[in-house]
């Protein structure tokens, strides 16, 4: 299944599961009625900001809205090169779920490809939502506390996501990153 089809699918199950108008779900994600019935008809793939809009309006994992759930853990997971892409229309920054959010685990692991020159800020999660970016190819900075860090290829940072923070790629290659999102007990 495309991501635009999981996308429409998954967004009305959000809706139907929680009984929200399409007016309640522009209320709790700041996302225009309008917007949010173009992504349910299959008419409009959003940003990637966006798309975090819409994960934490519904409470919900990043990963979920752009990738199926596994298989269960009775066999081991394999992913390969081509699964899990997000092709985002729009957005420069590529996504790639590898391992989406499941509640038994807490977590979900994503691929991140920064371009050159690209920044993506990205706004508070959720209280107790934590971050651990690792650099996997090239170079980039990560913006926690309202400063910029550098992180080079092997290295890594953990931070507090529930306050503004974001990700730029001030080099002349494109940077590749894995960002682990771990939830605390009980949500999502």
């Amino acid at each position: 299944m495309d991501i635009v089809s999981h996308l429409a699918t998954t967004l009305r199950e959000l809706r139907r599961q929680r009984q929200w108008s399409l007016d309640r779900a522009a209320e709790a994600t700041g996302v225009s009625k309008a917007m949010l019935g173009q992504i349910e008809r299959g008419e409009s793939s959003p940003t990637v900001a966006t798309l975090w809009k819409i994960a934490t309006g519904f409470n919900t994992a990043f990963s979920g809205l752009i990738s199926p759930l596994p298989a269960p853990l009775d066999a081991p997971v394999f992913v390969s090169n081509d699964e899990g892409d997000a092709d985002l229309t729009g957005d420069d920054l590529r996504v790639r779920a590898l391992f989406p959010f499941e509640a038994r685990f807490g977590f979900e692991l994503m691929e991140l490809t920064l371009p050159p020159g690209l920044e993506h800020l990205s706004e508070s999660h959720e209280p107790g939502v934590i971050e651990h970016v690792t650099v996997i190819d090239g170079a980039m900075e990560v913006l926690v506390e309202g400063h910029w860090h550098p992180l080079a290829s092997g290295e890594a940072s953990r931070f507090a996501a529930d306050r503004p923070h974001g990700y730029r790629n001030p080099h002349q290659t494109p940077a590749v990153f894995h960002n682990l999102i771990h939830y605390p007990a009980g949500t999502r």
